[in-house]
């Protein structure tokens, strides 16, 4: 995929796609000082951060619902996702120079009244009950919904891309694990796979074993 046909995937009316190119310009900026991405993927924005976030919102049924983006980054996915659905989205970034990052962005894509920026580490975060909660490249999966169970009621959903380690995440987690599990395909990525759940919970031998 190119990065036009990328940008003609998000689908989006022009005045948003003048936003993500100010965003893109201000993250190739900001890159020279902090290393946001990888200098091999600065060519590849569109595909391999933009959509590749964008993509996740189509599995949010719940319009306007709170989102929660765990170690945000440079906003990837939780700015896109901001400016792709009129909902809260709280983003949790503990490293101050991303955090900072993160509210020029937020203020430069026109976001900034519905997104919370938190500084913090996941484990100082108060805990706080969200409809939806993503993660990219954050944690390999048990790990990851450990850390984040607090945030969930049964009925939240899991929106987190994986990559090609994708089955072998779940496969693994499956121990401790139980839940609605699917596995969808990226459309960034052929070989790269996004876990979807609900009803996420720990099983009875996993509590036991605590």
């Amino acid at each position: 995929m190119t990065e036009e046909e990328a940008r003609a995937a998000l689908d989006v009316p022009r005045e948003t796609l003048d936003r993500l190119d100010r965003f893109v310009s201000l993250l190739r900026e900001e890159n020279e000082r902090q290393n946001l991405v990888s200098r091999a993927s600065l060519d590849q924005l569109w595909v391999r951060h933009i959509l590749d976030s964008a993509q996740l919102v189509r599995f949010s049924r719940a319009e306007r619902g709170a989102w929660l983006d765990l170690g945000s980054g440079p906003g990837f996915p939780g700015l896109i996702v901001a400016l792709l659905r009129a909902s809260p989205v709280t983003l949790v970034e503990s490293r101050k120079l991303r955090a900072d990052f993160l509210h020029r962005a937020a203020a430069l894509l026109g976001v900034e009244q519905r997104t919370t920026i938190r500084c913090a580490r996941i484990e100082a975060v108060p805990s706080q009950t969200f409809d939806v909660i993503s993660a990219r490249a954050f944690a390999p999966l048990g790990k990851l919904l450990a850390i984040a169970e607090r945030f969930a009621a049964p009925e939240t959903l899991w929106v987190l891309p994986k990559g090609r380690n994708a089955k072998s995440e779940l496969e693994a987690a499956e121990s401790l694990w139980q839940g609605d599990f699917r596995l969808e395909p990226s459309l960034t990525d052929a070989e790269a796979q996004i876990i979807v759940a609900r009803q996420v919970r720990r099983r009875k031998r996993g509590r036991q074993g605590r």
